[in-house]
């Protein structure tokens, strides 16, 4: 979904997942957030996103688009 000029995905992620996702989110040349509630990290920290309840849902926030990296997100995304 794209919002105020960035794209927002909602994901759920296992922890077997979350090495790739960061090999994928660094290979992107824009900032990119996860968070839920109020906890807000960079994508591109492996050490960040274990830091996250990987048991909620995810907020990622894209402050750029990559369609490869869009492509790669819709797996994991969540309807809604």
């Amino acid at each position: 979904m794209r919002t105020n000029g960035f794209f927002q995905y909602r994901i759920m992620l296992r922890p077997d997942e979350v090495k790739d996702f960061v090999r994928a989110a660094s290979m992107c040349d824009f900032d990119i957030d996860i968070s839920y509630n109020s906890y807000v990290v960079d994508a591109k920290s492996i050490l960040g996103v274990f830091g996250l309840d990987l048991r909620r849902v995810l907020t990622v926030n894209c402050h750029g688009y990559s369609e490869e990296f869009d492509r790669y997100l819709r797996q994991f995304s969540l309807a809604g």
